[in-house]
């Protein structure tokens, strides 16, 4: 058995699968170069044969092998091009129940389990969130909460890792998932100069990434209230003078960002913040010092604990990004 098993869904994206054969070759040729344990890998399928992914493109598998007791293969399934309702029909079907049920044997005979972006949802339709704490990709994050009550959805990581099961944000973290992996079960390492190798910058969180309007997910009232935030800044109102704006009280404003986007006010709030302070962060040449009092913070100490909070890095980190890009 394979140490990782990409199992290939109908739709994936071809980027995620790709990410994920790219990684996995520089790592078995950088482990040979080295003499270390090459990792082994293969593409799979339910049923094996040419599986259709996203745009026209489509890629060949194998057919899963039966699970065994003792495996210590990771099955890793890439990000899907589809919406939440859309994974769970799939998953309603005679191979997406089949799926289903390989991946629960997975995790019941001690193997383990990753996916990134929607094909998280994949997990919850097996039955492997339940109690855990988890990731997806950031807009996905509300849904995922309401199907999954008892799940800890953990938007700001870029991935999660809660025992058997792993977890990604968007289709682009399927790399950080990737490395992350190879990191648990090849070292640091080979993960570092695969990552080095292949120019991918190691990232901690999708909290920089996140569009205020687009986590209002056509609500209303989140959406006026992610407005009424952007044009306060610097000078945020209080929650409860914003409820009283909005003729809520501040614990239905509360469950309506809740149910909108996942997040407490506040974090809302600090997401708001967060966007105008990279965008000045990259587009001007305005102080640190000048950018926390843009932003609403008395001085830049606050402003590098929000950014290093968020990204897990420094705001210098997203000047000197800024400068190499143009």
């Amino acid at each position: 058995m394979k140490d990782f098993e990409i199992l290939v869904l109908e739709g994936a994206y071809p980027s995620s699968v790709a990410m994920s054969r790219d990684i996995l070759d520089a790592a078995a040729r950088m482990a040979a170069m080295r003499g270390t344990p090459v990792p082994t890998w293969g593409l799979y399928s339910i049923g094996g044969g040419r599986v259709s992914l996203r745009d026209g493109i489509s890629v060949e598998t194998t057919r899963l092998p039966p699970r065994r007791p003792g495996s210590r293969a990771i099955c890793v399934i890439p990000g899907l091009g589809a919406d939440p309702q859309e994974v769970l029909a799939q998953m309603r079907t005679p191979d997406g129940l089949a799926i289903a049920r390989r991946l629960a044997r997975h995790v019941a005979i001690g193997g383990q389990v990753a996916a990134s972006c929607s094909a998280v949802f994949v997990l919850h339709a097996a039955g492997l969130l339940d109690g855990r704490r988890v990731t997806t990709t950031w807009w996905l994050a509300p849904a995922l909460a309401r199907l999954a009550p008892t799940t800890t959805v953990d938007a700001d990581r870029m991935v999660c890792a809660d025992g058997p099961v792993v977890t990604a944000g968007a289709a682009s973290a399927h790399a950080d998932l990737m490395l992350h992996l190879l990191r648990e079960r090849f070292g640091p390492r080979l993960s570092e100069q695969v990552s080095k190798m292949l120019l991918l910058e190691p990232r901690h969180s999708q909290s920089t990434f996140v569009v205020p309007e687009v986590l209002a997910s056509g609500h209303a009232l989140v959406a006026r209230l992610t407005e009424r935030l952007e044009k306060s800044l610097p000078d945020v109102p209080p929650v409860s003078a914003l409820a009283r704006e909005l003729c809520v009280s501040e614990r239905t404003l509360a469950r309506h960002v809740r149910h909108a986007t996942g997040k407490s006010t506040s974090s809302l709030v600090q997401s708001v913040k967060m966007r105008r302070a990279r965008a000045l962060l990259e587009n001007s040449r305005m102080t640190i010092d000048q950018i926390a009092a843009a932003v609403g913070y008395q001085d830049a100490t606050a402003l590098r604990r929000l950014v290093r909070k968020a990204a897990g890095v420094s705001p210098a980190h997203f000047r000197a990004a800024a400068s190499v890009g143009r």
